[in-house]
């Protein structure tokens, strides 16, 4: 039996305010297609967002992390990105 490994990127994100402040950005979930950026986050497909403090998450990705990462970039403020491939 063959198998393949999948390459997941991971991003540890610190933002500068806490995420569910961010949720706001979603205010028109009808609009977004989400109701919080968690929801925006896990509507890419194969990306994960988990929160691990009021200001902390670890998004994966297995492909579509460089559309995730410029989004935040534009549309959040973040303190501290942390890439591991």
């Amino acid at each position: 039996m063959k198998t393949t490994a999948t390459n997941y990127e991971t991003l540890i994100v610190i933002f500068a305010e806490p995420i569910r402040a961010l949720d706001n950005l979603f205010d028109d979930p009808e609009a977004w297609g989400a109701a919080s950026l968690k929801e925006w986050i896990n509507g890419y497909e194969s990306s994960r967002f988990t929160q691990t403090d009021e200001r902390t998450a670890v998004i994966t990705s297995e492909y579509n992390m460089t559309h995730v990462r410029e989004w935040l970039e534009r549309n959040t403020d973040i303190d501290r990105l942390i890439i591991n491939s």
